[in-house]
């Protein structure tokens, strides 16, 4: 695969060899640190003002589309959630000229009709990280991102919803719980996601990433398989293994959905951007 090394900012199509910049990216959670779907792909190289990215990013077309795909964890699972360089990866969409994100992850469930094998399109999130970088806004200027109401942009939570129900059993909303890791929830923990914050299924790599995406006006939306059920169940204890079992048995799937989502994604969906016209101070 030929490799392209940007320095520039932004990129240009000239830069890629393509037509057109990339406006949307794949970014693959646990098991997906490979597409598989792109056509004519070129891997880029991008250095940006927050370090180099998890991966490098692979750029090619889907359906015709020109679409970039980068693997949270790094090929080879490098990173572990906490140590995931977001600031880094999102900045590096950005200079390629991304507008639109699907993210997929892997998630526990907190609920039993959420069940192992299930997909959930998340509406709503719940921030239980500790240690991370949360904005690209560090100072002197201040930006304040209002995306309470829709951190997840509609019209790609339905695009998601509407094609991964033809496929496998998918749940079209959720309230996600992201947390530090890398270690699972305590029993009580779970329960207190499940019974106090009223969450539905719980994950590690979220935030910031949603955070960030949102702060550059790209829209954003996700695509969470659920691999098990969380502590709260005693007799189904939580394990790495059964994680990337899961992952690798609907692997097929994801990209079936991926790929038929990407031409179902309109070119431009303004009121992304507008989330900052009033943010800074």
């Amino acid at each position: 695969m030929r490799i392209v090394k940007l320095t520039s900012e932004p990129a240009s199509p000239k830069d890629l060899g393509f037509e057109e910049l990339p406006s949307v990216a794949i970014i693959g959670g646990s098991g997906l640190y490979d597409p598989g779907i792109f056509e004519s792909p070129v891997e880029v190289q991008i250095h940006t003002p927050y370090g180099l990215p998890s991966d490098n990013v692979i750029v090619g077309r889907v359906s015709g589309r020109v679409v970039a795909f980068l693997p949270r964890h790094g090929r080879g699972h490098k990173y572990p959630p906490h140590k995931i360089p977001y600031r880094a990866n999102v900045y590096a969409l950005h200079m390629l000229g991304v507008r639109h994100v699907i993210a997929v992850s892997a998630v526990g469930s907190l609920r039993q009709d959420y069940a192992p094998g299930d997909f959930v399109v998340p509406d709503q999130f719940v921030d239980m990280t500790k240690t991370r970088e949360y904005t690209f806004y560090d100072g002197p200027r201040t930006c304040h991102i209002q995306i309470g109401l829709e951190p997840f942009t509609e019209e790609l939570r339905k695009a998601l919803i509407e094609t991964a129900s033809k496929y496998n059993k998918t749940h079209p909303a959720g309230c996600y719980v992201c947390i530090e890791g890398p270690r699972f929830s305590t029993k009580a923990e779970s329960r207190i996601w499940r019974d106090v914050y009223g969450c539905d299924i719980i994950g590690m790599t979220l935030v910031p990433e949603v955070n960030l995406a949102r702060e550059l006006g790209m829209c954003y939306a996700l695509l969470a398989l659920v691999t098990d059920y969380d502590i709260w169940v005693p007799h189904q204890p939580v394990t790495a293994e059964a994680v990337e079992r899961m992952m690798s048995e609907k692997m097929d799937i994801v990209r079936k959905v991926v790929a038929e989502v990407v031409p179902k994604i309109p070119a431009e969906m303004p009121k992304c951007g507008e989330l900052l016209k009033q943010a800074c101070i």
